[in-house]
């Protein structure tokens, strides 16, 4: 979808009822319950954080969307594939803040070049007890990325029409943080597998594109 085309429902993805939890458990992992059961008896506390799925022009004024490569470290999420995102800090005002100040610290996109379309359905990450803020973003302007490389190894940047495309959701054997493989959905694009938590809310945003385009 060419910039322009995308720019022209901008106001439509702002005024529509999210798809919310049923579009995010389409791609929710299969110890996704036990897990949640689990940390419900034990009485956790879940910890906050935000992400923005960011959309922009690219060099070929495809709207495409922006994924961070995370650097491997001794943690759940170590080298996997998700947005631009972390917790908030003291002077955030809300988690929409949060979001901004992730992006613009991790892939060098300033705050004030994003406009906000839209908050998207909170999420809960068992593996890491988090509750995730996801927001909709969009910038103008092709962006010249500058990776915060104490925490993004690499970026991925996947057009609209790919994204929206079926064809790249599969199923594939992961490797999780709680011992064995298991089959989980995913998306697949140029070889990178996108799956848990950033597939869940990838998915309600190709949801809540579809309830237009396909009118």
């Amino acid at each position: 979808m060419r910039f322009e085309a995308f720019e022209e429902i901008i106001s439509q993805l702002k005024a529509l009822n999210l798809p919310g939890e049923g579009a995010q458990m389409q791609m929710a992992p299969p110890f996704r319950n036990e897990l949640i059961q689990q940390h419900q008896t034990e009485g956790r506390v879940p910890k906050r954080a935000a992400v923005m799925a960011l959309l922009y022009p690219d060099k070929n004024n495809q709207t495409s969307l922006v994924f961070i490569v995370r650097n491997s470290y001794d943690g759940v999420h170590s080298g996997q594939i998700g947005f631009p995102g972390g917790k908030p800090e003291p002077e955030d005002q809300d988690m929409a803040d949060t979001a901004y100040r992730e992006t613009w610290e991790e892939i060098g996109v300033e705050p004030r070049s994003i406009r906000l379309i839209r908050p998207m359905t909170e999420l809960y990450i068992p593996p890491s007890n988090y509750n995730v803020s996801p927001f909709l973003g969009v910038t103008n302007k092709t962006p010249k990325f500058k990776l915060q490389l104490s925490e993004v190894q690499s970026i991925i940047e996947v057009t609209l029409e790919d994204i929206l495309d079926d064809k790249h959701q599969i199923l594939t054997v992961v490797k999780t943080s709680y011992g064995p493989h298991v089959e989980a959905p995913a998306f697949q694009f140029n070889g990178q597998i996108i799956w848990g938590a950033t597939a869940m809310i990838l998915m309600e945003i190709v949801r809540l594109f579809q309830s237009i385009l396909k009118k």
